[in-house]
């Protein structure tokens, strides 16, 4: 297989010149308007989720770039689904692509030179990416500590890695069926399944897991091989790195935490 850099440079010679459509938010980050618009996005993403993924993946790019221009840059999207992000990316002349292990999350209409393969094993050599992006896929893996390193594996020394993901006592900790997973998660399941009268998408253990803030937090403080340039709420209206740091409060009041690490020289 081709390294991301040497098929972007193959496949899409004209990157730059899409820079245009890509543009962000224009909402400050963080602020209350953003804040609100995000939520009004999800209330609505069900029946019009081009519009909420297509503006978390404009916010989610305003982030990646206060640490650096996209234009050239390549980026590694680890379970985009349906590629939302990884095409925001490119609209910003990124040379950007999507690694899916899931084919059914890919839709109906996947970016192209979409590659399915699980986050643990990437087939992609050391250091081929400039950014490696992760979106709220943490505590849908089993593994936090390898899905981790495979992030940081491919990514090239002073690269960029992005991971943000819903903390278990989030009150979004249980996805479809929160926040009723504060009661347990059977119980969760088994309301949702009443009120709806299907079987939740999320079993707990299998394709959801309780991650949570603090030993995260102590697990990436621990390595070696990168530095935390950030850890704060993704979504938080404000003080979003103070409300990070509150052991126990973050629990619950992050939300969503987002990590910005970079790579060490090698």
């Amino acid at each position: 297989m081709r390294t991301p850099s040497s098929a972007g440079r193959a496949t899409r010679p004209g990157a730059g010149t899409e820079r245009g459509r890509g543009a962000g938010t224009g909402l400050k980050d963080p602020s209350i308007r953003r804040s609100l618009a995000l939520f009004r996005a999800f209330l609505h993403e069900q029946e019009d989720p081009e519009a909420c993924y297509s503006l978390l993946a404009r916010d989610a790019a305003d982030q990646v770039e206060a640490y650096g221009a996209l234009q050239g840059r390549t980026v590694v999207d680890i379970g985009g689904g349906g590629g939302y992000f990884t095409s925001e990316f490119r609209r910003r002349g990124a040379h950007a692509y999507l690694f899916e292990p899931d084919v059914r999350e890919l839709g109906p209409k996947p970016p192209e030179g979409a590659v399915v393969a699980d986050g643990y094993l990437l087939p992609l050599a050391d250091g081929v990416a400039d950014v490696c992006f992760s979106s709220n896929v943490l505590e849908h893996v089993a593994d936090p500590g390898t899905f981790l390193s495979e992030m940081v594996r491919v990514t090239r020394p002073d690269g960029l890695i992005y991971v943000s993901f819903t903390n278990w006592l989030s009150p979004w900790g249980g996805h479809e069926w929160a926040p009723w997973h504060y009661l347990g998660a059977e119980r969760a399941r088994a309301r949702y399944r009443r009120r709806t009268g299907k079987d939740a998408k999320h079993t707990l253990g299998e394709n959801l897991h309780a991650v949570h803030i603090g030993s995260t937090l102590r697990q990436v403080r621990a390595r070696d091989d990168v530095t935390v340039v950030s850890a704060r709420s993704r979504y938080w209206p404000f003080l979003a790195s103070a409300v990070a740091k509150v052991p126990g409060l973050r629990e619950f009041a992050t939300w969503n935490l987002l990590l910005i690490l970079r790579r060490c020289p090698a």
